[in-house]
């Protein structure tokens, strides 16, 4: 299980998550045509060396890069190349940063241009909406199995792929901690929460079937079918009365 965290140690992942929502503030402004993923993650090394925290991806299990950016049917993990976005893809920034010893972990998805097809709406539009319904029921003494359902009963209503092999995960002390959180699930079951847990939440979807498989660059994970994914991700810390998401601006 995740360690519940001191009230200072809270109040660090408070200040990591805010240099982490200003990155990803940056990369949604600057993922523009003609740009690749390569430039913006140039860009994100340089603010978050700025800002004073590290990028807890470069080297993690031999993680190339900063910043994992996915586009179209890139599912996750992806290393960042030098393809020119173009108007209407879809874009994944999932970015995670150490300041003082604490981790924080957070992603965004968005349709370079802004002008994404009714599809691509539903995809953005549904993934994140179940962000925020998984987020709303976290409190003290809630179960994983509410999130997990949550998130899934907004998926199903969005009729997205829901990818079974990644899943939310506690964070802080290191990236990737107890307890999983499944996109999917059952209400009353799995570990319970309790106060001071901190979590990363994070819905990943595909327009299609949500099987994935590995690249050859032992990294980037790809629909099979080729259709778009998208993810959206918050890191929070759970209070008695729900939670407060701690990368965000």
């Amino acid at each position: 299980m995740t360690t519940v965290k001191t009230p200072e140690e809270i109040a660090v992942m408070r200040e990591g998550g805010q240099m982490l929502a200003t990155v990803l503030e940056l990369m949604k402004r600057e993922c523009k045509p003609g740009r690749t993923p390569q430039d913006l993650s140039a860009m994100a090394r340089t603010e978050i060396a700025r800002l004073g925290g590290t990028p807890t991806c470069l080297g993690y299990h031999g993680f190339p890069d900063v910043i994992c950016i996915s586009v179209n049917n890139q599912v996750q993990h992806s290393i960042p190349n030098s393809i020119p976005f173009e108007n209407g893809d879809i874009v994944n920034f999932d970015f995670v940063v150490t300041y003082k010893g604490l981790v924080t972990d957070a992603g965004v998805t968005i349709c370079v241009g802004g002008k994404p097809s009714a599809d691509d709406t539903r995809l953005l539009k549904g993934t994140e909406q179940a962000l925020h319904d998984g987020m709303a029921v976290v409190r003290a003494g809630c179960h994983v199995g509410d999130i997990s359902a949550a998130i899934e009963r907004t998926l199903r209503k969005y009729k997205l792929g829901i990818v079974h092999e990644l899943v939310g995960h506690g964070v802080g002390k290191d990236m990737h901690e107890e307890p999983e959180i499944p996109n999917y699930g059952r209400a009353g079951t799995g570990p319970i929460l309790k106060s001071g847990q901190t979590i990363a939440i994070e819905p990943i979807t595909t327009l299609g079937s949500p099987e994935i498989y590995e690249a050859r660059d032992g990294w980037t994970l790809l629909t099979v079918d080729g259709t778009r994914s998208a993810q959206f991700e918050h890191t929070v810390v759970v209070t008695s009365t729900g939670c407060e998401i701690l990368t965000q601006l």
